[in-house]
């Protein structure tokens, strides 16, 4: 399926009228004031019937809302998911067709975004990421947004997500008019999380493997390494009772590292980030985790990566402690299952009892409205 791209150009004077319109459509709405995760005041409408996404991977989040059908007031998007996320992008259209007909807008940030476009939908709404203010501010989107009466509303499950994806989900509960969903995965994710917390507190330092985060890994075949520092997956180590090698290293979210300074650590365990990115580029390596992902593939990607130039002499892959997990987690509300799986990788002993396999099950049946399937995550298998 293809995403329908719109044509560029509308003239000045349609441009006029709907600016105009969508002015005027927001004026007589009911409105609420909300603050949103940048700390901006916002009037936006309640319950919006007409939402553009500057990511369409904030489709995870939507659904936790708007289950009978997380596409019913998106407008448009930018078609992230359908490139880099291609297996969850299928399992959703094949229940709701119409997200294979939603313009894709590419990015708000760039000059490729048609504003013109998106005004003309009547559109009441612009979700942007938070990771993406400076840009956005910088460009001037926002100022014209605003004066053609479409409220902007920052979120965020990527730049600092343990802190930002309660507030940032009981944001949109209040926009979207889904209180009692917000209320209810909220909760949820916090008894997730804290099934962790209470056990990490009491490890000492010394007890705590150093954890190597390669971010991407094998996305491009010819280059490595990225990896997180002390946020996104990497703070999900920290908190699962790990060092995240990154927070040791470096300030910031994340950076490029060479293959000698990991070697010449040798850390204890190393995790990998993969998804399906072959649709993207057929040439990747990666481990290709989502719902269409076999045990099969999942385990021969995982060895190909373990047996790169020199990464076989590594103490994680000589004592199986290399993995892998979908690399879509870093920027998703469901982040509290790959770190259940850090937590019995990196003390499989103590949290013997934690089953994140069950976990994704039941965030599937208590909150989304497409069923579970596939791999999104694995262990390179040894002869030992």
């Amino acid at each position: 399926m293809k995403v329908r791209q719109l044509t560029r150009g509308l003239c000045s004077a349609a441009a006029a009228i709907a600016i105009s319109f969508a002015s005027a459509t927001f004026a007589n709405a009911e409105t609420i004031t909300v603050t949103d995760i940048a700390g901006r005041t916002v009037e936006v409408e309640k319950n919006p019937s007409k939402v553009v996404i500057g990511e369409g991977r904030m489709i995870y989040t939507i659904a936790l809302l708007d289950q009978d059908n997380p596409f019913k007031r998106i407008v448009g998007w930018k078609d992230d998911m359908v490139r880099f996320d291609p297996d969850a992008y299928r399992k959703y259209a094949e229940l709701f067709p119409q997200a294979s007909q939603l313009p894709s807008f590419g990015s708000p940030y760039s000059d490729e975004w048609n504003l013109e476009a998106v005004i003309s939908l009547g559109t009441e709404v612009v979700l942007m990421n938070l990771g993406n203010l400076l840009k956005a501010q910088e460009s001037g989107i926002l100022e014209k947004l605003e004066e053609a009466g479409v409220a902007t509303i920052f979120v965020d499950f990527r730049q600092d997500p343990t802190q930002n994806t309660v507030p940032s989900v009981q944001l949109l509960g209040r926009i979207f008019d889904k209180r009692d969903e917000a209320d209810a995965f909220t909760d949820y994710y916090q008894q997730q999380m804290k099934l962790i917390f209470t056990r990490v507190e009491a490890i000492p330092v010394e007890d705590r493997p150093i954890v190597f985060i390669e971010r991407a890994a094998g996305y491009n075949p010819a280059k490595c390494c990225s990896t997180f520092g002390a946020a996104n997956l990497g703070r999900l180590v920290d908190l699962a009772g790990g060092r995240n090698w990154g927070s040791l290293k470096f300030p910031g979210f994340a950076t490029n590292v060479s293959l000698e300074a990991i070697f010449a650590d040798d850390p204890e365990i190393i995790i990998g980030t993969g998804g399906n990115w072959s649709e993207a580029n057929p040439e990747t390596t990666a481990v290709l985790f989502g719902y269409e992902a076999t045990e099969d593939m999942i385990d021969q990607r995982l060895s190909a990566l373990a047996t790169r130039e020199g990464w076989s002499d590594l103490s994680a892959v000589k004592s199986g402690r290399f993995h892998s997990v979908y690399h879509q987690f870093y920027n998703s509300p469901y982040h509290f299952v790959a770190m259940q799986a850090f937590a019995k990788w990196i003390h499989p002993e103590l949290f013997e009892d934690l089953d994140p396999d069950a976990t994704m099950k039941e965030l599937h049946d208590k909150f989304l409205p497409i069923d579970n399937s596939g791999v999104f995550w694995g262990s390179l298998k040894t002869d030992g």
